[in-house]
């Protein structure tokens, strides 16, 4: 007997649908709060990448600036070498300045026909500083006013873009060899690029508010130039920038009387101060008529290439996608909340293109004098349109982070490197002070390079003092019969009459046609005779300082 298998379609599984359940009892409360009268519902959070996200983003972004702060002078406090020339100088001239604003004591320097700055600001501070924690505390304050510097930028590059960018920004700057080397060398520029980014800053916050903020941080940016001159190569940038920053909120022409009373207020602070000072002459000796040089532009460029290629390029990039396409709301609070395209391209060019201004003004001059410190002033300009282009590259919701990865270790990488070979460039004078405190007394002429390394450390033991030393760098004797001498003939006459007690000589590659004038005729007169030979070693090469003192019993 058999059995017929029914086909598949008539064996489909019969589903029983379950009647609904019954209303459960009213609990007494309700889940669904009726809305009051005038009752809205809160603005939804703006896009990821706008200025203004929220509070717990604000403080992410914060904590995140804190370990980039704290990485900055971590690297800037590695660096280790004595004092350099320029560090010595301005402390010992802040000293004379103390002196006689409060005392009355003469003062011998003349700084004011030759320092790049205000004698009686920075190096006031210095020497103020330098009484209490010596030469480390003032490169202390040198690394405070760079971290305050990288913390203007990252709320500058917030205010402008947003936290990721600022972020970028920051980092950028905070690794690259000026900002490493300026945290850790005490002259003017420190103070000089914390200040001119403290107008930078300013200048955005105060924007959309009342015009007549404008007049204070005026005075800021008055301040930046005084405390070193070469600052007003960057006004026209602080101007233009104001007036874009002011053109977000304002009118074209608010815009533009704005940017005109920060220009007179700056000015009109400029030049009330140098009437009252009188420092034309070395604001020209220094800044406006500089001697020229001889190195070439190709030179020049190069090694701008090497200590700010790589921010500069980013930030290119960051200027070209930019001014291509403002997406994801950048700036909010514009028009349509997307800033136009003339606007976009005007504030790439100008941060990016003030990174050219000192290496521009230096090729001009012929001369690589402190490049690689004037070069961080334009970097602190374009570090926004680089951070900028980091995020671009990386994309929205950070999608190719590999780009930012691979250019913050190339940055560090060159910052390490670049910052620790400068700031060992210059002679380590650790083992020729001791040899010279046991030899230089008080009332003593010497004969020295270098000079003001050895001087300010032999004069905090009070065995010396700037005035009991000359330096190769000129030299007006006046002989037993009344001639006055310069130059060759002036050393070599005062090594003839004896008038030195000493002579420290530094051998590195050759002696200079000076110094090799000065050891020839040591040699020759027999007045003096060589104590000792100290070699040491820079991150450029090897040398030696030679000490030669007069014979007992000279002629003084």
């Amino acid at each position: 007997m058999s059995h017929t298998v029914p086909p598949l379609h008539e064996e489909t599984m019969q589903l029983r649908v379950l009647p609904p359940p019954p209303p459960e009892a009213d609990p007494g409360y309700s889940f669904v709060e009726e809305p009051l009268p005038g009752w809205t519902l809160p603005p939804p959070a703006q896009m990821g990448w706008a200025a203004d996200t929220g509070r717990r983003r604000r403080t992410v972004g914060l904590a995140l600036l804190a370990v980039i702060l704290l990485v900055q002078a971590a690297l800037s406090l590695r660096l280790a070498n004595s004092a350099f020339e320029d560090e010595a100088l301005y402390i010992w001239a802040g000293h004379v300045e103390i002196g006689q604003l409060f005392y009355g004591a003469p003062n011998y320097g003349g700084f004011d026909t030759y320092f790049s700055g205000a004698p009686v600001l920075y190096p006031v501070l210095a020497a103020a500083v330098d009484s209490v924690l010596g030469l480390a505390g003032v490169r202390a304050m040198s690394l405070l006013f760079m971290l305050t510097a990288t913390a203007c930028l990252y709320g500058l590059t917030r205010r402008l873009f947003n936290e990721r960018a600022g972020l970028a920004a920051s980092a950028l700057f905070a690794v690259s060899m000026p900002t490493l080397f300026l945290g850790h060398f005490a002259t003017y520029d420190a103070l000089a690029v914390c200040l001119l980014a403290l107008t930078a800053w300013l200048l955005v916050v105060v924007a959309p508010r009342h015009w007549a903020l404008a007049v204070p941080v005026a005075l800021v940016a008055a301040l930046a130039v005084g405390v070193k001159y070469a600052s007003a190569l960057f006004l026209p940038t602080l101007v233009l920038l104001y007036v874009l920053a002011a053109y977000r909120h304002h009118h074209v022409r608010r815009a533009l009387l704005r940017g005109a009373l920060l220009s007179v207020a700056t000015l009109g602070i400029l030049v009330g101060g140098l009437m009252a000072s009188g420092y034309l002459t070395a604001i020209q000796s220094t800044t406006t008529a500089r001697a020229h040089g001889d190195t070439s532009t190709w030179q020049i460029v190069q090694d701008t290439a090497r200590w700010a290629g790589l921010l500069v390029a980013v930030a290119l990039v960051g200027t070209v996608t930019y001014a291509r396409t403002a997406r994801l709301s950048e700036v909010p609070g514009w028009r349509r909340a997307v800033p136009g395209r003339r606007w976009r391209t005007c504030l790439g060019v100008l941060l990016t293109g003030t990174a050219l201004l000192a290496p521009a003004y230096q090729i001009h001059l012929h001369t690589e004098t402190s490049l690689q410190k004037h070069i961080g002033f334009g970097l602190f300009f374009a570090a926004p349109m680089a951070g900028v282009g980091v995020t671009r590259l990386m994309g929205a919701h950070v999608k190719f982070p590999q780009w930012a990865i691979a250019i913050g270790v190339v940055a560090l990488t060159l910052g390490l490197s670049q910052s620790a070979t400068y700031f060992g460039s210059w002679p380590d004078t650790r083992y020729l002070v001791p040899q010279l405190s046991y030899t230089v007394r008080p009332g003593q002429h010497w004969l020295g390079d270098p000079k003001e390394g050895p001087v300010y450390y032999l004069s905090r033991e009070r065995r010396t003092s700037y005035q009991d030393w000359l330096s190769f760098f000129f030299i007006d004797y006046k002989t037993r019969d009344g001639r006055h001498l310069s130059g060759i003939p002036g050393y070599r006459a005062a090594v003839r009459d004896g008038w030195f007690d000493g002579v420290v000589l530094n051998y590195s590659g050759g002696l200079a046609p000076a110094e090799e004038a000065v050891r020839q005729e040591m040699r020759t007169s027999g007045r003096y005779r060589l104590k000792g030979s100290l070699p040491y070693r820079t991150s450029t090469g090897t040398g030696h300082f030679e000490i030669w003192v007069r014979q007992s019993g000279g002629p003084g």
